[in-house]
């Protein structure tokens, strides 16, 4: 048939647009009504097939994609709730950070809490003794500490610090990675401004709500303040095990030196210790402690801090030996100055610098004294403690040691510890005396005395006879003392010693003749100092002054014009009987070679305490040897262990001065008096019966000391209660007193 309208056939409406989308829709419609079997119609070009053949082909690919790409498709899929449940738990954190962001206080008053206050207490040369609080040591700028300090802490605890906002994510992810492969924790992805934050505001507890308060007080920190100034927060605030918080503190524990002076072995060490600082501690663990400060090294080496040879120094230094926890006789005087701060400027509320009298040289040198003379004679004499204080004559203690070990002790027996005296107390008998007219050539008879029940016994048992006052000084004669204290009556020899400095109260009895009366080291060696200065009270002081960080001074001493207690002439007299003691007497061990020293010796009953407490010009020392439960010793005195580091410790202490003599014991001639034991008899007879009551009875039960019991019948079997008396051979004599007596 002719291709034309008047053949009849059937021609497509049109339905305009796109000629291809018209083609498209007859060729479809066409196919539905012919079968795919139509001829191309008149008019047409060739091309049109061609088309068609085009978007078959195109079609067709598609359509192979579609069928061999449900992979893609699932990406998709999950790519797409992956949108949408990031979006759900975007909006889910957010309304965790709202909630707990409210229930924490307005933003607006958020302050850094005030670092507990430190007391740096500082020798009289300027140099640390200690630092007392509750951090342990003062807070240091990053630029006044070792700059290998913040490399290290930055290394191996927060590498992109200067980088990121508070919040590391990198960090985060790396910490979430390696804890999920290792199925523990092993990394943990705060950032060293989420840990201060954790640090100065949350509890330790690991709960959510205090994760996210973490994040928004460390968002609030990076806001507020300085890369550098968190960093410096940071390091003056963090634990270090031990009881130091921060690096000041840590140095000072396990080095012994600032942190200023730290180098890079110890940071590193410092910085290994914030993982885990008791279990890394080198104090506890020396060897996990290195181990750990080996990674610190290599991570500060791979951040470009340190070099290859730097790192190779560091690692071939010896490996620290940290000292034991708070060692050092030094700590007993931070002690004293932390219990005497409050009743001089109160409640400590902000940073002190306390200026102490203390010469940390003669400090070390007294503990030098006392452990060598307990390890050497110590455990064979059973005598495990022992004390020493030592102090000028105006009073200010140089050096004090209250204990074999601080470590293992910090109770102070120089100061806390009060103890009979024994013979030592004997000086100030002396003293109220000869202020009643007696002279160090008095006469007196050494013999058997008996007071009421109490009968008095020199240690070896034996009568010297007729005696000066200064030979029976030098040789501790106890029945000389007990005379004298007849003749000057108790109360009047409690007022001399209270006068002297003795601050304990003491029983007027006559057996205070021997020491009976307790009192501490560190006040019986302030009371014997008048006699080392010419007569003035020496009133025993650790503190020269309190200061502020800002240098306001709070508090300052007054002992620089003390009162006089003590006549010159007495003075001179008394230091011409003492120095005896030392030459003739009990306390030879302790003489000094060039130098002019006096002292007494001081026994307790059955060799419970054992005390030495002398001077020269330069010091006054006090030594005592005991055991802390009171169990005695193997017949160790005061002219024993204690004049033994008595002397150690003053020659170490006098080296390099030149000697100068006593007060008073140049170019003074003896007095002589007429005064006889007849008339100290009589004085004795005269007085009040019960002026004179019997001596005390100690804690235990027994009597005060041994020579205050009754006299047995027959005159064997005395147990040596006193010090040592050199023995002359001579007989025994009846007094007067006791002819009147009955005796």
């Amino acid at each position: 048939m002719a291709a034309s309208g008047k053949s009849g056939q059937r021609i497509e409406p049109s339905f305009g647009g796109n000629a291809e989308d018209d083609d498209d829709f007859r060729i479809e419609a066409s196919d539905r009504v012919t079968g795919g079997s139509r001829k191309p119609a008149r008019g047409k070009s060739a091309p049109a097939p061609k088309k068609k053949a085009q978007r078959s082909k195109r079609g067709g690919t598609r359509r192979g994609s579609g069928g061999g790409g449900g992979f893609i498709g699932l990406v998709r899929t999950l790519f797409y709730w992956c949108i949408v449940l990031g979006i759900w738990g975007a909006m889910g954190v957010g309304g965790l950070v709202l909630y707990y962001g409210a229930r924490m206080p307005s933003a607006e008053s958020w302050s850094i809490p005030e670092r507990p206050p430190n007391v740096k207490i500082l020798s009289v040369n300027g140099d640390i003794i200690a630092n007392r609080g509750t951090t342990g040591g003062e807070a240091l700028s990053l630029e006044n500490m070792s700059p290998y300090i913040p490399q290290a802490v930055i290394a191996i605890e927060d590498r992109r610090f200067y980088s990121h906002f508070g919040v590391d994510p990198l960090g985060l992810a790396r910490a979430m990675l390696t804890n999920v492969t290792t199925g523990r924790m092993v990394q943990g992805g705060s950032t060293l401004t989420q840990q201060l934050a954790k640090n100065l505001f949350l509890s330790p507890e690991r709960t959510l709500e205090r994760k996210v308060q973490e994040v928004l007080l460390a968002f609030w920190l990076e806001q507020k303040y300085s890369k550098d100034q968190i960093l410096a927060m940071y390091l003056n605030r963090v634990f270090y095990g031990s009881n130091a918080y921060g690096v000041e503190a840590a140095s000072r524990r396990y080095f012994n030196k600032s942190a200023r002076d730290v180098n890079l072995g110890e940071a590193a060490l410092l910085a290994g210790l914030l993982k885990a600082p008791s279990r890394l501690s080198p104090a506890r663990d020396p060897k996990a402690a290195e181990e750990r400060a080996q990674v610190v090294l290599g991570a500060m080496r791979e951040e470009g801090f340190v070099t290859d040879s730097e790192i190779k120094t560091a690692m071939s230094q010896t490996p620290t030996k940290a000292k034991s926890y708070w060692s050092g006789a030094e700590h007993y005087v931070a002690d004293m100055v932390m219990d005497q701060l409050p009743g001089m400027i109160g409640d400590v509320k902000e940073d002190l610098i306390v200026d102490t009298t203390i010469d940390l040289n003669l400090e070390k040198q007294a503990e030098e004294a006392i452990s060598a003379t307990l390890a050497g004679d110590g455990a064979k004499l059973d005598a495990s403690q022992a004390a020493l204080v030592s102090i000028d004559g105006t009073g200010a203690i140089r050096a004090l040691v209250g204990g074999k070990d601080y470590a293992e002790s910090q109770f102070d027996r120089a100061s806390k510890a009060k103890r009979q005296p024994g013979s030592a107390f004997k000086p100030f008998v002396y003293a109220a005396a000869l202020e009643i007219g007696r002279t160090p050539m008095s006469i007196r008879n050494d013999g058997p005395v008996r007071i009421g029940n109490w009968t008095p016994e020199n240690y070896d048992q034996k009568y010297r006879g007729e005696v000066t006052l200064a030979d029976a000084l030098a040789n501790s004669l106890n029945t000389i003392a007990a005379q004298l204290v007849m003749e000057v009556g108790p109360q009047n020899v409690v007022k001399v010693a209270h006068r002297l400095g003795i601050d304990s109260e003491m029983q007027a009895n006559a057996s205070i003749a021997l020491g009976t009366s307790e009192v501490s080291l560190v006040e019986l060696t302030s009371a014997y100092a008048p006699f080392m200065n010419g007569g003035f009270k020496a009133t025993p002081h650790v503190i020269r002054r309190i200061s502020k960080a800002d240098g306001t001074v709070l508090y300052e001493n007054t002992y620089d014009n003390p009162p006089r207690v003590l006549d010159p002439a007495i003075v001179s007299e008394m230091n011409q009987m003492m120095v005896r003691v030392l030459t003739n007497g009990t306390g030879k061990k302790a003489r000094l070679k060039g130098w002019e020293a006096a002292g007494k010796t001081g026994t307790t009953q059955s060799f419970r305490d054992a005390l030495f407490v002398g001077y020269t010009s330069n010091l006054t020392t006090g030594v005592w040897f005991g055991n802390d439960d009171g169990k005695s010793m193997k017949k160790v005195t005061g002219g024993g262990l204690p004049a033994k580091a008595w002397h150690d410790f003053m020659v170490a202490a006098h080296d390099g001065l030149s000697p100068s003599p006593l007060f008073g014991t140049t170019g003074v001639q003896p007095v002589f008096d007429d005064g006889g034991a007849p008339a100290a008899a009589g004085d004795m007879l005269s007085g009040d019966p019960n002026a004179f009551p019997e001596p005390p009875v100690g804690v235990d039960g027994s009597a005060a000391v041994q020579q205050t019991r009754p006299l047995p019948e027959g005159s064997g079997g005395m147990v040596p209660p006193a010090d040592v008396g050199e023995t002359t051979g001579a007989t025994k004599r009846t007094t007067l007193f006791d002819i009147l007596t009955g005796g």
